[in-house]
Order: C-alpha cells, then sequence, then structure tokens
C-alpha cells in the first residue's frame, strides 16, 4: 500500500500515512479488531447497521459517547484504536463510557491499514491518525473525515448529520 505523505499534519508538521484514501461513495473495506474481551469484531458482520468509525481520541470518544444514545438503535459508533483492550475497558469505566463500542487494531492493524490512517514515521509511528467513517446499512461510506491537524478534533455535526441520514434512508 502507498504512503501518503503530508496527507495529515502533528502539530503542522507532515506526516506519511499508510494505506489508501477512503471517500465517501466507495465500499467500506473490512477489517477485524479485539473487542475489551479479547473478541474478534469484523465490519462485515454489522451489516444492515450504520456505523460510526472513529480513529481515535479521548475527547472523540467522549463526545461520540454522548451522542450515541441520540442515534437510534440501528446506529453503532465504533472507536478504534492501537491500546490494548485491557487499556481500553478500564480507560471505558474511568471515563463512563458506555455507548461507543472500543476495538482494539493491535494485533493485525487491519483497520488502520485499511482505512488508510496507519502513522507511519515520526514521533506518533505506529498510531492512527485522527480520522471519522460512517458506514451506512449497504456497506457503503458515507462520510469520510481525516482530521488535517492531528491536535485537532473532528468535524463532529457532518458525521453526525451523515449517520442519521444513513439510518434514514
Amino acid at each position: 500500500m502507498a504512503d501518503r505523505a503530508g496527507a495529515v499534519m502533528f502539530k503542522g508538521n507532515p506526516i506519511a500515512l499508510g494505506g489508501p484514501e477512503i471517500k465517501a461513495g466507495s465500499d467500506a473495506p473490512d477489517f477485524t479488531a479485539l473487542d475489551n474481551g479479547l473478541q474478534p469484531v469484523k465490519l462485515s458482520q454489522a451489516r444492515g447497521k450504520v456505523i460510526v468509525l472513529s480513529a481515535v481520541c479521548d475527547t472523540e470518544t467522549r463526545r461520540f459517547n454522548v451522542e450515541a444514545g441520540k442515534l437510534g438503535g440501528n446506529v453503532e459508533v465504533w472507536t478504534v484504536s492501537m491500546d490494548l483492550p485491557f487499556a481500553q475497558k478500564r480507560w471505558c469505566g474511568a471515563a463512563g463510557v458506555t455507548a461507543v463500542k472500543t476495538l482494539s487494531d493491535f494485533r493485525e492493524r487491519s483497520f488502520a491499514q485499511n482505512y488508510g490512517v496507519l502513522v507511519k514515521e515520526g514521533p506518533l509511528a505506529g498510531l492512527t491518525a485522527r480520522a471519522v467513517f460512517v458506514v451506512g446499512k449497504d456497506g457503503k461510506v458515507k462520510h469520510a473525515e481525516y482530521v488535517k491537524e492531528i491536535t485537532t478534533e473532528p468535524n463532529y455535526d457532518a458525521a453526525l448529520a451523515a449517520a442519521k441520514q444513513a439510518a434514514a434512508g
């Protein structure tokens, strides 16, 4: 997979991401990550639901946790990171996060590579860049945002609007 140099910035410095750039309208790449009980979770198993995929940040997960309950039962929010499942479980308990499914990509890195968010070099190498994707019930990407500056937050309103529209359609 090709590196995408300068696709995002870290404190004003360009960083290279590995993997393809995912765009709205494309088929959502499948991936496997581990839940907090070390069980594999595949995106393809969620077909028929709208999935908001958040590549990760404490602030993002807390905000999506608040919003998740307002999206309805046909929409799930998954936060995917390189953190170990044990750490994710502890963090969720401490942060009161109950409406978001946290998934660990540490083993296969298939989410990071398939969605083009794997940081390839620099101080954040091996982690994921901040991004949000909305996958419709049909398995198509309805919204894709790679946050240009990793230290800033995504456009929550755009992602939530895309999730609501996908759930209604």
